[in-house]
């Protein structure tokens, strides 16, 4: 009898055990991008193949000058594709290890920094802004009186590092009442890789200037999340660049994103063109006297004095390094046996944070059926939005016409890199159509 006993309790271990390494490998470990049929996944190659078509066509009506695709589904790339050219004027093919600017989609990275940095018990969302820069302490707001006059004003309530991350701390790109003070300070647009001091002195000057609205009272798109990018310097106590390196890019083997490009690899930069007249130009490079527009030029990522590291929109990255990126968040914060967040975490970040009450009366202003959650927007109804998709589908876009979406229902992830600037262009709306309509399963 005892060894009877002895028997089913080692079977007993046995089994837990195995059950514990099978959840270990395949939710621990988190999902790795690999490459596989589209079948296999639940999509069919035929109908995959019309983003080949639509892409194409764009390219040889001169629309777009080259872009490149990845699609992965359940942890598999099933489609990963480029076409036209990464420089037009040299000849030089769109591949697929290209390297692009990738503006805004740095938001997403830094977000998930600032929630990595919660998870450690440094900071809350709910902290003010100033227990971490105390220049916002005694923030000020322009507020609008008459078409061209406005009166400066103390804010209502401090900046929280929630307002931050949904863009409702009031605080612009520089463009709002008191525009002319921000012009002065040297403090418009979205643009830092020329700026030859580190971002955190660039967020204390911004301190002093006047908001666009109070904190919480409306959605003002602008220099919050380069501002996220300064509290994580302060609070993890490195450059913004080595924390990301350390905690985000190497943990994910995203060897190919960069605040500036080494040198060794500015040949795979994919070149910048400009929209004029319907017609692509490529975009000049940078004058050292900084006369150029820096935003619709090559900008300064090779050259550039290599001191400001933006996290609203300094990154440089590829499409497969992205796509790493995107499935450690649908995998619910681990990828590449490394857990950057917990799921709940994640969870957060996905929920829309709009359309309730603690933002009452703030609406994401954008798009139909979409809210916004802790770095990207989110779609809370698909019927109102009125495209293909699914709620709680997220994803955001870049300056330079890049865009990403993921869909945790369909466990899709899509990056879409381009480098046109500015564009009016039906492209991203059209490849959504075109990923939706080859799911078959």
């Amino acid at each position: 009898m005892p060894s009877i006993i002895y028997f089913k309790t080692v079977k007993n271990l046995l089994h837990i055990q195995f059950t514990f390494l099978f959840l270990f490998i395949t939710i621990g470990f988190g999902q790795q991008l690999e490459p596989d049929l589209p079948e296999n996944q639940g999509m069919s190659s035929t109908r995959l193949s019309n983003i080949d078509r639509s892409l194409t066509n764009y390219i040889d009506n001169g629309k777009l000058p080259g872009s490149v695709v990845l699609v992965a589904r359940n942890g598999k790339i099933v489609y990963h594709k480029s076409f036209g050219m990464s420089d037009m004027e040299n000849k030089i093919p769109m591949t697929n290890d290209k390297i692009f600017r990738i503006a805004s989609q740095t938001k997403a990275l830094i977000s998930v920094g600032i929630m990595m940095l919660q998870e450690e018990g440094k900071l809350l969302l709910s902290d003010s802004l100033s227990t971490h820069i105390p220049e916002f302490k005694n923030s000020k707001v322009a507020e609008r009186k008459g078409r061209n006059r406005y009166r400066i004003v103390k804010a209502k309530r401090p900046i929280r590092i929630r307002d931050l991350m949904t863009h409702t701390a009031g605080i612009g790109y520089g463009f709002g009442p008191a525009s002319h003070l921000w012009k002065k300070a040297d403090l418009q647009g979205w643009y830092f890789a020329h700026k030859d001091e580190p971002i955190l002195e660039s967020i204390r000057k911004m301190a002093k200037l006047p908001m666009e609205a109070h904190p919480g009272e409306a959605y003002v798109y602008g220099y919050n999340t380069d501002i996220l990018g300064a509290v994580i310097e302060v609070v993890s106590g490195q450059p913004l660049d080595v924390f990301l390196k350390e905690r985000i890019l190497d943990p994910l083997g995203m060897v190919d994103t960069h605040f500036y490009l080494p040198k060794q690899k500015t040949s795979r930069l994919s070149v910048v063109y400009n929209q004029e007249d319907y017609e692509l130009v490529r975009a000049e490079e940078n004058g050292d006297d900084g006369s150029s527009e820096h935003e619709v030029t090559q900008g300064h990522y090779v050259n550039g004095p290599r001191k400001s590291f933006s996290g609203g929109a300094g990154l440089l990255s590829t499409s497969s390094d992205y796509a790493k990126f995107l499935q450690m968040l649908l995998n619910g914060g681990v990828y590449n046996d490394h857990r950057l967040l917990s799921r709940k975490s994640v969870e957060l970040m996905t929920a829309d944070h709009m359309n309730g009450d603690h933002y009452e009366g703030v609406r994401f202003p954008w798009d139909w059926g979409t809210g916004f959650g802790l770095g990207f927007s989110i779609t809370n109804d698909l019927g109102d939005r009125g495209t293909l998709g699914s709620v709680g589908e997220y994803g955001w876009g870049g300056a330079y016409h890049s865009s990403y979406f993921v869909n945790p229902e369909e466990k899709l992830v899509v990056v879409y890199f381009t480098q046109v600037v500015p564009i009016t262009l039906d492209d991203h709306q059209k490849l959504k159509a075109l990923v939706y309509q080859a799911i078959v399963d």
